[in-house]
């Protein structure tokens, strides 16, 4: 970006700070089945930032991770037991050392959300990917596949301010590019992009108009989904 443009987007973060609602994690229970399949139970669980802590919606179950369970539930036919770890505000160094260590093990899929706090608080690519290689490896300790989320497509943020959105779109792409280098050299990890799984519309963010809605959740779960069958 041109660095001439870096006032107005120190200003534009400020103002934003300053006006966006908070909004709380989501309550109810952080576990539970889905399904009603005779086979075996597939077990997931995702941890990260402030969208695995539900923010945006009012339960966990119509949160990514309830949202990911039903569609794992529909398409495989068995029933799906899930849990999430999720902090609001968490960067990758705090998922790596407080909330991974909360996960259970003998997982089938573990789901990590992750990168918009490190993209705000401007964390450098390669203290980025040091702390990622650190979090995909505990969790391939516990489940036999990680699915890692691109980071959230800023750009279409309706919360931010078009410079602003520009600047952190792309500090975004340096840590989606470590990112894809962390699960290239891991064979049960994948990394999937965040930038084209959602619909434009108003209706897939939150209040906030930077957290996902419910709908905005399912489609996000949808493509996850549809990622662990191909």
């Amino acid at each position: 970006m041109n660095p001439l443009l870096l006032p107005i987007v120190a200003g534009q973060g400020i103002w934003v700070r300053s006006t966006i609602e908070s909004l709380p994690a989501a309550a109810g229970p952080d576990v539970g089945t889905v399904g009603d399949g005779s086979g075996q139970l597939v077990r997931v669980a995702v941890v990260g930032e402030s969208t695995a802590a539900g923010c945006g919606v009012d339960s966990h179950a119509d949160g990514f991770g309830g949202c990911l369970a039903r569609e794992l539930a529909a398409r495989t036919g068995q029933p799906v037991g899930w849990q999430v770890v999720g902090q609001h505000g968490a960067t990758a160094h705090r998922i790596r050392h407080e909330l991974v260590p909360r996960l259970g093990g003998e997982l089938d899929v573990a789901v990590l959300l992750a990168g918009v706090n490190d993209v705000l608080t401007r964390r450098a690519p390669r203290h980025w990917g040091d702390d990622l290689a650190g979090i995909v490896d505990e969790l391939l300790a516990r489940a036999e596949r990680v699915v890692v989320c691109g980071v959230p497509p800023f750009q279409a943020f309706p919360s931010l301010p078009t410079t602003l959105r520009r600047y952190l779109a792309q500090r975004a792409t340096a840590l989606d590019e470590v990112s894809q280098q962390v699960c290239a050299r891991r064979p049960r990890a994948s990394w999937l992009s965040s930038a084209d799984i959602l619909p434009a519309g108003q209706n897939i963010f939150a209040r906030d108009g930077f957290h996902p809605s419910g709908i905005g959740y399912r489609y996000w779960a949808a493509a996850v989904a549809g990622h662990l069958d191909s």
